[in-house]
C-alpha cells in the first residue's frame, strides 16, 4: 500500500503542476487579435470622406489604413519613416518614384514636399495594382486620370 499510496500521491501532485503550467502559459500568452472586417458601404464612406478607416499595432509595426481619391496631381511626398503601400481600387495615374525631390521643403518632422521630381522611375497605376514605396523614397502622383481612388496602408 504504500508503494501505491506515493505513486497516488506523485501523480496528484505532477497533475497540479501541469495544471498551473497550463494557466501560467495561458496567461502569458498574448489574447488573439481583433478580426476588423470593414463591409463595402463603410468603406465607400470612407472614400467619399478621404478618411483613415483603423490603425493599430502588428509586432513592432504601427500601421494605418486610409481611403484616398484624387482629381489632379500632387505634390512629390517623402516619408523618412513611413512604408506606403498603395491598392489603386479605380482610375488611372502617372506615378514617379525615386529620384530627387526638387524644391522640396519640411512639412512636418520626417515629411518632405517637394514641386516635381527630378529623374526617378515611371509607373502607370490602374485598378488592382499594388505599389510599395519604402520610407525615405519620394513619390508623386504626376498625373491622375479622375476618378482616382485609392488605399493607403502607412506602417512604421
Amino acid at each position: 500500500m504504500n508503494i501505491l499510496n506515493h505513486t497516488f500521491w506523485g501523480f496528484s501532485v505532477i497533475a497540479v503542476m501541469m495544471v498551473c503550467a497550463i494557466k501560467v502559459n495561458a496567461a502569458q500568452e498574448p489574447s488573439s487579435p481583433k478580426v476588423q472586417y470593414y463591409p463595402h458601404q463603410q468603406v465607400d464612406a470612407a472614400f467619399a470622406k478621404g478618411e483613415k478607416l483603423t490603425e493599430g499595432n502588428a509586432g513592432k509595426a504601427v500601421y494605418q489604413v486610409l481611403t484616398a481619391s484624387r482629381e489632379g496631381a500632387g505634390e512629390v511626398e517623402l516619408h523618412a519613416k513611413d512604408t506606403d503601400i498603395f491598392y489603386i481600387v479605380e482610375g488611372t495615374a502617372t506615378f514617379v518614384t525615386g529620384g530627387k525631390v526638387v524644391d522640396g521643403h519640411d512639412t512636418a518632422p520626417d515629411e518632405i514636399r517637394g514641386k516635381s521630381i527630378e529623374g526617378g522611375t515611371t509607373h502607370h497605376l490602374g485598378p488592382e495594382d499594388i505599389i510599395i514605396i519604402p520610407a525615405g523614397v519620394p513619390h508623386w502622383y504626376k498625373a491622375v486620370k479622375p476618378p482616382f481612388r485609392y488605399l493607403v496602408i502607412k506602417v512604421r
